[in-house]
């Protein structure tokens, strides 16, 4: 019994390690390089009350480059344009300098 015990304690301890490896910490950003530089801040987006279960992983995977995320996909409401596609929710995807950056 002590050994199922120590085991189940092992899994959960590694489980909380590894979904923080894919978190984007307080005051941290990630960056997506591929088709321009866009700069995700997951501050921002949880000082507008949302969540990080809000997206993930029902919008977007939970791995690092899970989706090959482009502004088509954007505009046709798929992954950032959930929320970003006209303004409806948040600012439009039109709205291009508050993602890309130089």
């Amino acid at each position: 019994m002590k050994k199922i015990f120590v085991f189940a304690i092992v899994v959960v301890v590694s489980f909380a390690l590894a979904m923080t490896a894919f978190a984007v910490p307080a005051g941290k950003t990630v960056e997506y390089a591929k088709g321009g530089k866009v700069v995700f801040d997951g501050k921002a987006h949880a000082d507008k009350g949302l969540k990080c279960a809000d997206c993930h992983p029902g919008v977007f995977a939970m791995k690092k480059g899970g989706a090959a995320i482009t502004m088509k996909d954007i505009n046709a409401g798929k992954f950032c344009g959930t929320c970003h596609k006209d303004g409806g929710k948040a600012f439009g995807a039109k709205d291009c300098a508050k993602c890309h950056k130089k």
